[in-house]
């Protein structure tokens, strides 16, 4: 036996650093909710995990576009059921402008309405969805992945000739209401194939939006697997480490202890 060097003592406490170190480990997972805390947890898997982040955080950015893109259809769509009515009616007024026990005066009555709802067509033409026309026919490139995919959502003209032609005519005489019905039922069948569009834009949307809100949930599930801690499974090694914690450090008391034998050979 040895007074200087007590190698007892010595490897309990490294072990006792070792114990320590692994219930500073668990109860960091613990209080975090996270089995990387530190790089070196889990070099590989933290590699992973970010990349499967960045992922889920571009996806994200992709649904929230897609979902404007939906919106921007719908407020498109809302206005063109507006503009249905207005044709419609503009249509019917044409139909009562050719009446042959109508006066000029009754027709210019007809036509006071006829250009008024005319003029509304004309006005939807110039809305827009945030500062983007809604009606200017251009077709929007929208994001529908993280990697920069994207579909072509068609566009909606309201200025073209089928509506123009139509809000401009006069009903005064029954030449032009005849003409009226014609130019009307033209803006009515060219509205009818808009609205098609529109709703196969929203169709499409919608299946790209579902898409993405799946693709996102399994991003996010995958990274879970990763990141997050088995609080059982921590649980219990916390209390295995905290139990080999005491136990070393009671060793090592026991260790230290071991040197005052000597004394009584010395005494």
């Amino acid at each position: 036996m040895v007074i200087n060097t007590n190698t007892s003592a010595l490897n309990a406490a490294t072990q006792l650093d070792t114990n320590s170190a692994n219930l500073s480990s668990a109860l960091a997972k613990l209080s975090s909710g996270s089995q990387i805390t530190n790089p070196s947890d889990d070099a590989a898997g933290l590699a992973v995990s970010m990349k499967l982040s960045a992922q889920v955080a571009r996806t994200g950015a992709a649904q929230d576009n897609v979902n404007n893109a939906i919106s921007f259809n719908q407020t498109q769509d809302g206005y063109l059921q507006q503009v249905n009515t207005a044709l419609s009616r503009m249509s019917e007024l044409a139909v009562s402008a050719q009446d042959v026990t109508k006066t000029t005066t009754d027709r210019q009555l007809y036509q006071q309405e006829y250009t008024t709802l005319g003029s509304y067509v004309n006005t939807v033409a110039t809305q827009s969805f945030n500062g983007v026309s809604l009606f200017g026919g251009k077709t929007l490139n929208v994001t529908t992945d993280g990697d920069g995919g994207q579909y072509q959502n068609l566009g909606v003209n309201l200025s073209t000739s089928s509506y123009t032609t139509a809000t401009a005519d006069d009903i005064t005489s029954v030449s032009g209401a005849v003409a009226a019905v014609t130019a009307t039922q033209t803006a009515i069948q060219q509205l009818a194939s808009d609205r098609a569009s529109i709703g196969a834009n929203e169709e499409t949307l919608g299946y790209y939006s579902n898409q993405l809100g799946s693709l996102s949930n399994n991003l996010q599930a995958a990274n879970s697997r990763i990141t997050d801690v088995d609080v059982a499974s921590e649980s219990t090694t916390y209390a295995k480490e905290n139990i080999l914690v005491q136990s070393s450090t009671a060793m090592l008391a026991q260790a230290n202890s071991m040197p005052q034998t000597l004394l009584r050979l010395l005494s």
